[in-house]
């Protein structure tokens, strides 16, 4: 009887051993990640940071997420704090990019994207240059005609002053023949509001990623002019600035960074986070959903291509008058 009752014990843990080994494996590499965006609700680095949640809690990487957004100055607000408050925390990433760094040059900022731990760079996309559909400019001949006229008498609405919108705008005014410090940029904080700029016709044109007016565009309140890409975005029908005969290229790029003060050994450990995320198919599905460029690049070799940008941006930020 007792060895019955054994072999029917056994019997039933029997499925459970080849569960069990398996739900080990599924635990999650970080219980907690605080995400901190230095920018406003609503615009490319909140969406970045929201897409990172999105992925990792579908791929079962990380088991919570805990979000503080603290915006303005194109990074240069939120970024002391994280760097002065986060110091050493071991599950602390920031959303960050190539607008940082120009508005790092711009402000003079004691604090800079230097001071955070680069782990990894996710995306590009290439910046859409948009109008109101009820806008009087048609086409980007009507636009370009009208900056070579007079690049003060065109606002635009883009990102914080000095961020890769500026820049992009600085290209193309001199692309045009004009002085890149005639541009009449009007910076926003986020997404969000300067969408309702453009929408409510308070700006001439706007200029951002394509993912952040798809919606707008689609919906027909906003018309796509160009992007500025080597190449058009897969699956959207508007030409390059090279297309239409302007020798201008750029995109923004995103990334993540880690608090200062952490270990090799934490870095590491966050690195292989983005990793295993950038491996996995939610994340793969968001791309795509998002139309966003997959540029994956992590540690030393992103930190690398960070000291890079950061020399090729202070030349087009002198153009600006902005360094």
């Amino acid at each position: 009887m007792i060895a019955r009752r054994r072999l029917l014990a056994g019997a039933a843990l029997a499925p459970l051993a080849g569960v069990l080994p398996r739900l080990a494996a599924a635990a999650p590499m970080f219980e907690s990640v605080l995400m901190f965006v230095p920018a406003a609700p609503g615009g490319g680095w909140d969406g970045t940071g929201r897409a990172i949640e999105q992925a990792c809690r579908a791929a079962g990487l990380v088991g919570a997420f805990q979000f503080e957004n603290v915006g303005g100055a194109g990074g240069m607000v939120g970024l002391p704090r994280f760097v002065n408050q986060r110091k050493g925390m071991a599950n602390a990433m920031m959303v960050g990019g190539s607008v940082m760094v120009g508005a790092g040059i711009q402000n003079k900022s004691p604090v800079t994207i230097r001071d955070v731990v680069p782990l990894a760079r996710l995306t590009e996309e290439a910046g859409a240059i948009v109008v109101p559909a009820n806008g009087p400019h048609k086409t980007w001949k009507d636009l370009e005609a009208a900056i070579r006229a007079n690049p003060r008498a065109v606002s635009v609405a883009g990102g914080s002053s000095g961020g890769t919108d500026h820049q992009l705008l600085g290209k193309i005014i001199k692309a045009l023949g004009r002085n890149p410090r005639e541009a009449a940029y009007v910076a926003f904080a986020g997404g969000g509001p300067a969408n309702a700029a453009i929408l409510g016709g308070q700006v001439t044109a706007g200029i951002s990623g394509y993912s952040e007016f798809a919606e707008h565009i689609e919906a027909g309140r906003m018309r796509a002019l160009a992007v500025s890409g080597s190449k058009r975005i897969p699956g959207v029908d508007v030409p390059t600035l090279e297309e239409l005969g302007l020798p201008v290229t750029a995109a923004n790029w995103r990334g993540v960074f880690g608090a200062p003060g952490t270990h090799p050994a934490q870095r590491q450990a966050l690195v292989d986070l983005l990793a295993k995320m950038h491996a996995s198919q939610p994340w793969r599905d968001v791309i795509s959903q998002r139309k966003w460029t997959d540029v994956f690049l992590a540690g030393d070799a992103f930190g690398k291509m960070l000291a890079e940008d950061i020399q090729a941006t202070e030349a087009v930020m002198k153009d600006l008058g902005l360094a």
